[in-house]
């Protein structure tokens, strides 16, 4: 009797598995394309609901990984936090305000301003202080630049997928995000 249960379990095994990888394939590929919606997004999308609030329960667990869809073309998703800096301003490591100690995370944009010429005295000028978020370190007192920072915009979709069109030789940028 035991040998008789462990060929059939031997016999179902491949199936089962293969049957759990279609699924999950399934499921990559309808995330896929969810994501890539984007007017209008997912989120308006009746039957892109259903995939994408399993996913974001799932994203909760240990362990979790991202289902894939091969027949895509798609890479791993990714994550960038920030947006592009404004025009002129270039990302810079942020500082932690704890300690002053410079991050790893580009989290602040920066530009190096020079108001050297005739007349020039190392003061703040009429718009210091004045714009929101903007700080300046000035290099010395002697200077006649200085470096403004501001914080680095947030995306508002931060997670994306590169899609590679293998006709256009051409990859694409799908960004999206996961609130409900």
């Amino acid at each position: 009797m035991r040998w008789i249960l462990f060929l059939i379990a031997a016999g179902l095994g491949p199936a089962l598995w293969c049957h759990d990888e279609a699924a999950a394939s399934e499921w990559g590929c309808e995330v896929l394309l969810c994501a890539a919606s984007d007017n209008p997004s997912w989120h308006s999308v009746a039957s892109c609901r259903p995939p994408m609030e399993r996913l974001i329960r799932a994203m909760k667990r240990p362990g979790f990984s991202w289902p894939t869809c091969p027949e895509g073309g798609a890479s791993k998703p990714g994550f960038e936090r920030y947006a592009e800096c404004p025009a002129g301003w270039t990302p810079a490591h942020g500082v932690d305000d704890d300690h002053g100690l410079r991050s790893s995370e580009m989290s602040r944009c920066s530009r190096v301003v020079s108001q050297c010429g005739e007349g020039w005295r190392n003061s703040p000028g009429p718009a210091a202080g004045r714009e929101r978020h903007v700080t300046r370190r000035y290099s010395d007192d002697g200077a006649c630049g200085y470096t403004e920072f501001m914080p680095r915009p947030l995306r508002d979709k931060p997670y994306y997928f590169d899609i590679h069109d293998g006709k256009a030789n051409q990859t694409n940028r799908y960004f999206f995000n996961l609130r409900k």
